[in-house]
């Protein structure tokens, strides 16, 4: 018997299959812990619930007698530093345990889950605990469940439990979905452009990660996706020019910036690529972001003004970027590239 089995998801949405892991682990150990992954993001169409909806969905799904033996603990991501993201789980972990009157000094602790894919990959990153390995239920799984909710199809109640069925009919009521309906909607129209190419489409993008005096120049999306989210300035690389020159231009048309451009070339302190397979729901993105680091010439920053596809442009103070607010895996950009992991 184990003191505690460990169980991580996105939970986007919970349903059936993920109830029955918690019920195979309450029947192997005195408590469960839940690691909701994704706690911290923006609403999206692969994240489309909060952390507190997505534990409304669990609580209501749970009988009440075994509620106080399952955790429930936030758990946020990075994307580009698994070092990091495993020392939030562990933390996490010690977080619950820390909150048990009783708990024995050295608790005998596993890790439940199912791998399903390379996604699920994070399942041997933890050799300190034992592996609880568990069948897919019925090959059920969130994704098709979840892009078809927000196209406007509520999916069979058999997938899920009546705690989460209750909390998905009422959610489509929402207005907070019918914005998320707007944007599946407009993704699927963007993708079904590319339906007669031979070959899934790869797209190719750069970001400008500007810094200058601890503030970061960020700006405001017109459209969608992700419309009135927190960006860096950026997009698509044009067929005849090189990954520098496109993210100069993008950053200028966006911002307006008016640094020279010996200036920006001289303030290149690195580029990376980032290229996480879930990062765009418009499909396979590669992005190149270059980091520029401006030295400061006065007391103020530079003028800045939205423009292209940008409604509005702007410098914020590095202490105030949080994920809640940035489009797609910006944040997470933003911290492997400052060095803030």
């Amino acid at each position: 018997m184990y003191d505690y089995l460990v169980f991580i998801g996105r939970f986007q949405p919970f349903h059936i299959a993920h109830l029955r892991v918690i019920e195979q682990a309450l029947a192997q150990a005195r408590a469960v812990i839940v690691l909701i992954g994704s706690s911290r993001q923006p609403r999206n169409l692969r994240n489309p619930f909060t952390v507190e909806e997505r534990m409304t969905m669990m609580r209501d799904s749970l009988p009440e007698a075994v509620r106080d033996r399952v955790h429930l603990q936030p758990l946020e991501d990075c994307l580009y530093n698994d070092d990091v993201w495993v020392r939030n789980v562990q933390e996490g972990v010690q977080a619950v345990v820390g909150r048990q009157a009783g708990a024995p000094a050295a608790p005998r602790i596993g890790l439940i889950g199912h791998m399903k894919d390379e996604s699920s990959y994070y399942l041997r990153l933890f050799p300190q605990w034992d592996s609880v390995p568990v069948e897919n239920i019925d090959a059920i799984s969130a994704t098709p469940l979840r892009d078809r909710y927000l196209l406007g199809k509520l999916p069979e109640p058999r997938f899920f439990p009546e705690g989460a069925w209750r909390f998905l009919e009422g959610f489509m009521a929402t207005e907070t979905y019918a914005d998320l309906r707007a944007e599946a909607e407009f993704i699927a129209k963007y993708r079904s452009a590319w339906d007669g190419a031979p070959y899934p489409p790869t797209f190719v993008t750069v970001d400008a990660l500007v810094i200058q005096a601890g503030h970061i120049l960020l700006v405001e999306r017109k459209a969608r996706p992700g419309m009135g989210l927190w960006a860096l300035p950026g997009g698509f690389l044009d067929p005849k020019e090189t990954l520098l020159a496109a993210c100069i231009r993008e950053l200028r048309e966006e911002t307006r910036l008016k640094v020279p451009e010996p200036v920006l070339k001289g303030a290149i302190k690195g580029q990376q690529v980032f290229d996480d397979p879930y990062r765009s729901a418009r499909g396979r993105t590669i992005t190149h972001a270059f980091h520029f680091h401006l030295k400061p010439t006065d007391t103020t920053l530079p003028r800045v003004k939205g423009g292209d596809d940008a409604r509005a442009a702007f410098w914020v103070p590095l202490s105030e970027v949080v994920p809640e607010k940035l489009f797609e895996d910006h944040y997470h950009i933003i911290r492997a590239m400052t060095g803030l992991y």
